[in-house]
């Protein structure tokens, strides 16, 4: 018998703090800020991470990107919840909205940058059957949206560098959703 997981409040919001199922309001989950990438909430905690799977929601403002361009050696899937946003993909841009649902096989380059007038939401899901590596390419078009590296790195703290980090805290600017 699967044990239920031990919830804990923190300043950011409920995390997992033990292995386990677990129901949480997303609402009441830990969130992250960044200054420049906007809101994400990841829904596992630190303390019992995924094994399998991981999940984001993302919110990211007009104009500014989801984080760097990039390829890993794991699926990801995507789906705008609200808004509209431009997925940089293999070097191609494809505008998305509300609705539009964005499959990455493993090694496929992507990244998305906010458009419209206001916020996206992106429901994020990514396998992590494979513990690999992640190459941040240079790209004419990710660089275009302020998403490129100038030049190809493994390492994420030098695709990083540059940005202000992960805090935690709540988005204030997320569009109307059911869970609000």
């Amino acid at each position: 018998m699967v044990e239920e997981a031990r919830l804990e409040q923190r300043p950011e919001g409920l995390v997992a703090a033990t292995e386990g199922w677990f129901v949480v309001n997303v609402a009441d989950a830990a969130w992250v800020q960044n200054d420049f990438f906007g809101a994400a909430c990841i829904i596992e905690g630190d303390d019992a991470p995924f094994s399998e799977m991981g999940y984001t929601i993302g919110v990211i403002k007009p104009g500014r990107p989801s984080g760097m361009y990039h390829r890993e050696e794991n699926q990801e899937d995507f789906l705008v919840l609200a808004g509209e946003c431009l997925l940089v993909v293999e070097g191609e841009e494809r505008p998305l909205r509300t609705g539009d649902f964005v499959h990455c096989p493993p090694e496929t380059e992507h990244i998305f940058v906010g458009a419209g007038d206001g916020p996206c939401v992106i429901f994020m899901a990514g396998s992590r059957r494979k513990p690999g590596a992640i190459v941040y390419p240079r790209n004419e078009a990710a660089l275009r949206h302020g998403a490129g590296v100038e030049d190809e790195t493994t390492k994420p703290p030098e695709a990083y560098a540059r940005f202000p980090k992960w805090q935690p805290g709540r988005p204030h600017d997320v569009p109307p959703l059911p869970w609000r």
